[in-house]
């Protein structure tokens, strides 16, 4: 049996599903049944797989060659009559964002799924699919718009989580006391946040593109849900920007806040510097070995020199308690 295969099952032109079909025997139920449509669900396929598939389906072998390798730009692209999309899955693993790709080969009587890495699996979607036969009537193009509209709603939960996790950094940045984890998870919360829009971004020209296709491979009732699927993806990507504007002034808020923070110990250590100059000053002059010294005739001298040092130490302590330096 090939491997990586998830699920392999024909609809006739009523929605109705018909049968589970082998992938060796694809070519010839297709010509044997011409109402009749399949779509595969394949999970990290081998090269024996999709060698298969691309001989019962005539796939372009470049299109092969990019669902085998993964790692591609999330992009549409038209070989004669079939096109091949490639998008890019998120969600949250723990406390991180794991991303992962989905590639779709699709035709007039196909549509052919293949995942790679994280991604939600697609069984409870293909079960809301099937539960609507009037829209699965229509062909591939309506489970390309599940597919598709499946993975933009997994971005919107990860964009409400970023919110949340800003919200929580922003109360770490006002602490009195500074974390240097709080700038890290700055850092990655950014770098996430720039890879989903990455994500998203694309999509949506892959879904305006889809709502306006011309030939069979859209039915024509199907292409405003992809039109849907475009406006989501503007506010998906809309609330990305704004999150990413937010994260760059809570990293600017961040640092300004620490350069504060060590020019206030600057200045206390610089107040002290100078509130102990001022003794060490007087003790170095009298500490001098010179002949004539006011103490060595006056009885007074050395407990008035003390007693004037101190007071002029307490003055200054005071001009600089008043200024903030202490």
């Amino acid at each position: 049996m090939p491997n990586g295969i998830i699920n392999s099952i024909a609809y006739d032109n009523t929605g109705k599903q018909i049968e589970r079909v082998e992938l060796a025997k694809s070519r010839d139920f297709l010509a044997a049944n011409p109402q009749a449509f399949l779509w595969i669900g394949l999970h990290e396929p081998d090269a024996d797989t999709l060698t298969l598939l691309q001989n019962q389906f005539d796939l372009h072998e470049l299109a092969v060659e990019d669902a085998l390798r993964a790692h591609q730009r999330p992009k549409i692209e038209a070989y004669g009559t079939q096109r091949f999309v490639v998008v890019h899955t998120a969600e949250r693993e723990g406390s991180r964002i794991v991303f992962g790709e989905t590639h779709l080969f699709i035709g007039e009587r196909f549509i052919i799924s293949v995942r790679h890495g994280p991604s939600h699996s697609y069984a409870t979607m293909r079960q809301r699919v099937e539960a609507r036969p009037q829209q699965l009537a229509h062909g591939p193009s309506y489970p390309l718009y599940a597919v598709l509209d499946f993975i933009v709603d997994n971005y919107v939960p990860i964009v409400e989580d970023f919110k949340q996790t800003l919200h929580q950094l922003e109360a770490d940045i006002f602490l009195p006391h500074y974390k240097r984890g709080t700038i890290k998870r700055l850092y990655i919360l950014k770098r996430e946040l720039i890879t989903l829009r990455l994500a998203s971004s694309p999509m949506q020209d892959i879904a305006q593109e889809l709502s306006h296709a011309t030939d069979n491979l859209v039915h024509p009732a199907i292409r405003p849900y992809f039109r849907d699927i475009a406006d989501h993806c503007t506010r998906i990507n809309e609330a990305i920007d704004a999150l990413n504007e937010l994260l760059s002034s809570a990293i600017q808020v961040n640092l300004s806040l620490v350069t504060v923070k060590q020019n206030e110990v600057v200045k206390k250590l610089a107040g002290w510097a100078a509130l102990l100059a001022l003794p060490t000053l007087v003790t170095s002059i009298y500490g001098m070995n010179f002949k004539f010294m006011p103490e060595l005739s006056l009885p007074y001298a050395y407990p008035a020199v003390v007693v004037l040092t101190t007071l002029a130490c307490l003055k200054l302590h005071s001009t600089l308690r008043r200024a903030g330096w202490m």
